[in-house]
């Protein structure tokens, strides 16, 4: 709260308006007893997701990006209005241990998945994809900005300090865009779980 206060004074010493210190909430969902209001279930199944802890936890079941189960799918916002950030904490309660072991977010057009960021067990490593960037700790903040033209894809460990760019690309022109989080290539012979928490969708300031 300090913090903001002094960016406030600073703001106004510029002779800048408040708006741009902070980016608007248009959705958050801090998963207490129940999804919120907008989501729909892709490929639900009931027995492999449930309401822990004031989180939302996934089985890593296997599969891929075709034919996920249980990914939490929500209209995404009209990236042609403006720039916007879709937010999630990610966190692994088992040491993830299948090639391609992954949790995080996953925009879509209509029903074809073409794009994700995630964190990712790759050839014994986990990074986040996209950039391959390292990423050892358990909980990591994701942060997907989405403009008309394209992505960039950032992260920060724990959710602490600044947020680091991955990558970024290109999005096909805005369209039925819709945004999840999900997981999968989960090991068919281990009960593992991921956890999402504190889920938002913002639109920064120009």
């Amino acid at each position: 709260m300090k913090r903001l206060l002094l960016v406030a004074v600073a703001l106004l010493l510029l002779g800048l308006p408040l708006s741009a210190a902070e980016p608007e909430v248009i959705f958050e969902d801090t998963f207490d007893g129940k999804p919120a209001e907008g989501w729909t279930w892709l490929r639900e199944n009931p027995d492999a997701w449930r309401i822990k802890d004031n989180a939302l936890e996934i089985r890593v079941e296997p599969g891929v990006a075709h034919n996920v189960k249980n990914a939490l799918v929500r209209k995404a916002p009209d990236r042609s209005q403006g720039t916007y950030a879709i937010e999630v904490t990610v966190t692994s309660t088992s040491k993830p241990i299948q090639l391609y072991e992954q949790g995080g977010i996953t925009w879509y057009q209509g029903e074809k998945p073409v794009f994700k960021l995630v964190k990712e067990l790759v050839h014994g490593k986990l990074v986040i994809i996209p950039g391959a960037k390292p990423m050892t700790a358990e909980s990591v903040q994701l942060r997907l900005i989405v403009t008309a033209e394209g992505w960039t894809a950032q992260y920060r460990p724990d959710a602490k300090g600044e947020f680091q760019t991955a990558a970024a690309g290109k999005l096909p022109a805005p369209g039925d865009d819709r945004v999840s989080i999900q997981c999968y290539n989960g090991p068919p012979n281990a009960e593992h779980w991921i956890r999402f928490d504190d889920f938002r969708i913002l639109k920064l300031a120009e």
